[in-house]
């Protein structure tokens, strides 16, 4: 009995990684509840001790002692507990008999489900106590299980919880991966504690660095100030509280090693280190980089800073769809404007100032408005234009006015009006010669005649009218057709008559002809 006891609770605590202690108080636990549901105490206060070294059970009835008691089977007075034991007192639990410790199915059933009940909780209270006081420190966890809202780890003996908002959105987890994570926070569950980590956590960063770095674990190296963007880019900035201590260099490593190990354990996000500085103008300069900046103009009033950099780096200091710009904003706690050094010299340049010429013809246009304005507008009368006539009444006036008008004189007959280039018309009806072998009548040939002079004049043009010029006056240029300037330019469209005068021996025929073709004669 002695040794098959020992050997299972020993076993037991070995199982469930608990002392001895914890294992034996579940046990004796559990012997209680089964005793209480024997029929002989049913209702009553039972103790039961457990012999760990011969694995004795003893199991007493106890009752409280009272001044006065209300309840005989709990309590008990004074007196009557001093003689069960001499310094009992008021307030105190006196055990007064003992009790078979046999138990029958169904108070070793209960006896079972404590210990098992009592042992989780005993678990989940070390997990708590073991964890309590480590948020922030980085753990290596495997993945056990990934499921849509979140993946479970293993955390040694706790199960850890990695939900979708601390996850990277770049990385690819798997079950079985081993990675690092950040403990974010532990709480208290009706399943137990709960422990949240983090893979997007810019406090991982900074514990990475310390594991990385020893200038940063024993403080000759500090951070100052980070900047993340998880899984796409870091901005870091260090400073050396050690004089003769490279901040940066410390960081990075020799060709790199210190800051590729970080870069590695991250899946391949990028890492700015920086060097801080107190005075914000430099600090600025250095939270831009890899960039050049020329200048930084400061408002410690707004916190707002503008950076001048050179044209040919306007883009890389802002970087891809800002993230440069946003990630030096973050690390510095500054708002950033970032300018060309065109930009800025546009800004600055001062308007020119106006010249006195300018000013005095300024005054007089000002003063001419005014004068105009106070001058009240002129009256113009528009002539309104005649009816024109109708055509059957200029038709008939013409030819009233052509047989009442008598032949002038042939002394009085002025030059005819020389006409300019009419546009080319329908040629004028010819009289209709009358048909062989049919005379006409003398008055058939009187309104032929007539006919005719009728359709030629409302064919021809009317002639133009030169007042007070005549023939003589005219000038050469009436008499000569220009024509546009010859151009030689290539691929231009030219009138054939430009070409002629174009060729070098003047306007000529086509010749015509046979081509000759020549042949290679096959051998």
């Amino acid at each position: 009995m002695k040794s098959d006891f020992l050997i299972a609770l020993t076993q037991l605590a070995a199982e469930r990684n608990l002392p001895r202690e914890i294992v034996l108080s579940a046990i004796e636990a559990a012997l209680v509840s089964a005793y209480r549901k024997d029929s002989i105490a049913a209702g009553q206060d039972i103790s039961v001790k457990l012999d760990p070294g011969s694995g004795e059970v003893s199991v007493y009835l106890l009752k409280r002692v009272v001044e006065e008691v209300t309840d005989p089977q709990l309590e008990m007075v004074l007196d009557e507990a001093r003689r069960y034991k001499a310094d009992a007192e008021v307030g105190e639990s006196v055990a007064y008999e003992s009790l078979p410790h046999s138990a029958g199915r169904i108070a070793a059933q209960t006896a079972k489900q404590v210990v098992l009940q009592r042992l989780r909780e005993a678990e989940r209270e070390l997990v708590y106590e073991e964890f309590a006081d480590k948020e922030g420190e980085v753990y290596t966890v495997t993945v056990q299980r990934i499921e849509p809202r979140q993946i479970t780890a293993e955390l040694g003996r706790a199960e850890a919880v990695l939900p979708p908002t601390e996850q990277v959105y770049y990385e690819r987890y798997r079950v079985g991966q081993k990675m690092k994570v950040l403990l974010k926070s532990i709480e208290r569950s009706t399943k137990g504690p709960e422990l949240i980590v983090s893979r997007a956590d810019k406090q991982l960063l900074r514990r990475l660095f310390e594991m990385e770095v020893p200038e940063i674990y024993n403080g000759s190296v500090e951070i100052k100030a980070i900047a993340r963007e998880p899984g796409a880019r870091s901005k870091v900035a260090v400073w050396a509280s050690q004089s003769g201590v490279d901040p940066v260099g410390s960081c990075v490593g020799l060709r790199g090693i210190r800051i590729q190990n970080i870069v590695n354990e991250l899946h391949g996000e990028k890492i700015d280190v920086v060097e801080w500085d107190p005075d914000p103008t430099v600090f600025i300069a250095h939270a831009l980089s890899p960039s050049q900046v020329l200048r930084v103009d400061v408002e410690p009033a707004t916190l707002s800073a503008t950076a001048v950099v050179p044209d040919r780096q306007l883009s890389l200091a802002i970087g891809k769809e800002g993230q440069n710009a946003r990630l030096a904003a973050k690390l510095s706690g500054w708002k950033i404007d970032i300018r060309s050094d065109a930009e800025a010299a546009a800004a600055r340049a001062p308007a020119p100032a106006p010249t006195a010429e300018a000013v005095a013809a300024a005054a007089q246009a000002i003063a001419t408005q005014a004068e105009e304005a106070a001058q009240p507008a002129p009256v113009v009368e528009v002539p309104q234009p005649a009816p024109a006539p109708a055509p059957e009444v200029v038709e008939v006036a013409a030819q009233v006015a052509e047989v009442a008008a008598p032949a002038p004189a042939p002394e009085a007959v002025e030059p005819a009006p020389v006409p300019e280039t009419p546009a080319p018309q329908a040629p004028a009806p010819q009289p209709e010669p009358a048909p062989a072998g049919e005379p006409r009548t003398p008055v058939e040939a009187e309104v032929a005649e007539a006919l005719f002079e009728q359709e030629r004049a409302r064919h021809e043009p009317e002639p133009v009218a030169v007042a007070a010029q005549s023939l003589s006056e005219l000038p050469e240029e009436v008499w000569t057709v220009r024509r546009p300037p010859v151009s030689a330019e290539p691929g231009q469209i030219r009138f054939a008559e430009d070409i002629e005068e174009l060729r070098p021996d003047g306007p000529g025929r086509r010749r015509g002809g046979r081509r000759r073709r020549s042949f290679r004669r096959r051998r």
